[in-house]
């Protein structure tokens, strides 16, 4: 078995809490269950894919009479992002053994959540609004590797997302289900890794 060169992180509830809802509700004062009745299904995916310029998603919001204080959305998402318990120490253990890369489904603002939150601890981000299509479309697993300019087994891959895993090694990565920071350390000493 190879030993990876690279680990792949998903962010959002895998390295750091997801604030995405809570904003949403903070920016509308409306229950997300009712929100995801009434909006655009469609409008996140295609902002995360980086079709649809961030303008443009919020008017499908008002589109479906929903009022949006977007700089309370972004207030609420920028105070929301937390480290996991344990993820910050597993990256800095990480360091220099492997290249650590970020692969989320994200729009643009995980540019900001990399310089900021993140604070440089990512050697790499890719998201898919850089790649152009999400996981767990094969594409996306595809486009990475070729980023990364990487064999499917050079790379293991986490995320909290069964589907996500199971994306990943449909093209031939080690994947893990992301629970907790200590089984993801056991897994990736299973893997060869020094941490």
């Amino acid at each position: 078995m190879t030993v990876p060169r690279i680990v792949a992180f998903d962010l959002m509830d895998t390295v750091v809490r997801d604030p995405y809802r809570e904003a949403l509700e903070a920016a509308t004062g409306l229950p997300v269950t009712d929100l995801f009745t009434r909006r655009d299904g469609s409008a996140y995916p295609a902002l995360e894919r980086g079709e649809l310029p961030e303008a443009d998603y919020w008017a499908s919001y008002a589109e479906a009479g929903i009022p949006v204080d977007v700089e309370a959305f972004h207030a609420a998402r920028r105070a929301g992002y937390r480290w996991l318990p344990g993820m910050r120490e597993l990256l800095a253990d990480l360091e220099g053994h492997v290249l650590r890369v970020a692969a989320s489904n994200y729009p643009t603002w995980i540019d900001e959540v990399a310089e900021g939150v993140l604070g440089g601890v990512f050697d790499d981000v890719h998201a898919s609004c850089h790649l152009g299509v999400r996981k767990p479309e094969e594409a996306f697993f595809v486009r990475l590797l070729g980023r990364l300019d990487a064999s499917a087994d050079e790379v293991v891959f986490v995320d909290d997302r069964e589907a996500n895993v199971a994306g990943a090694r449909a093209v031939g990565m080690r994947a893990h289900r992301f629970e907790g920071a200590s089984s993801l350390r056991a897994w990736l000493r299973d893997c060869g890794l020094v941490v």
